[in-house]
């Protein structure tokens, strides 16, 4: 066994452990760190079939911005997962089937499944093939609309959330920022006279 298989068994089963214990904790912060050790192993094996700009990527989008996202919002988010685990036993069948669905969809992308019952065959690598520069060829020529539409769809929910945010609600208050460096010094500072035995 050579030591590339021993590292690949190794980061699997961190990786399948990782993965499992994601929705196995009982803790949310301790689901979310599972996470990020799921993110930086897949990233290892990545880089062992030599695809180091999906390993980068992999580790710079979900670890450095996704995950941590989600830390920050379970950990700053004051919500009760005691109540929203009393429901859960009535969704385990639907949860299952979906889970089942979900599974046979991996399998057939993985294993290049078509109705016509031929797969297409990997691009063998070589010294000359670079990973990125064929990843970028294919992403802009035969996947561009699809790209595109992805990326409209993000920029709508970026704008979604932007708007969320800026809505006006009673009893909310907002900073101004015009009118804080509209201020003068008369406005921002008084001055009080406080005799002596009557402060704070």
């Amino acid at each position: 066994m050579m030591v590339a298989d021993i590292v690949f068994y190794f980061l699997a089963a961190i990786l399948l452990v990782s993965a499992i214990r994601v929705i196995t904790a009982k803790n949310p912060v301790h689901s979310v760190l599972f996470l990020v050790l799921a993110f930086f192993t897949a990233a290892g094996l990545f880089i062992l079939i030599e695809a180091e700009f999906l390993a980068a990527i992999l580790v710079m989008v979900y670890m450095g911005a996704v995950a941590i996202l989600f830390l920050f919002v379970v950990m700053m988010l004051d919500i009760d997962f005691s109540e929203l685990r009393e429901g859960a036993k009535e969704h385990i069948i639907p949860g299952i089937a979906i889970g089942g669905v979900i599974m046979v969809e991996l399998i057939a992308v993985t294993s290049s499944f078509h109705l016509d019952g031929h797969g297409e065959e990997a691009v063998p690598a070589t010294e000359t093939v670079n990973n990125t520069l064929e990843l970028g060829k294919v992403l802009y020529t035969k996947y561009l609309m699809p790209f595109e539409v992805a990326s409209l769809i993000l920029l709508v929910a970026l704008i979604g959330a932007v708007a969320l945010t800026h809505r006006v609600r009673k009893g909310v208050k907002r900073q101004n920022i015009d009118d804080q460096l509209a201020r003068t010094r008369e406005q921002a500072v008084e001055m009080k006279q406080v005799k002596s035995g009557e402060g704070a």
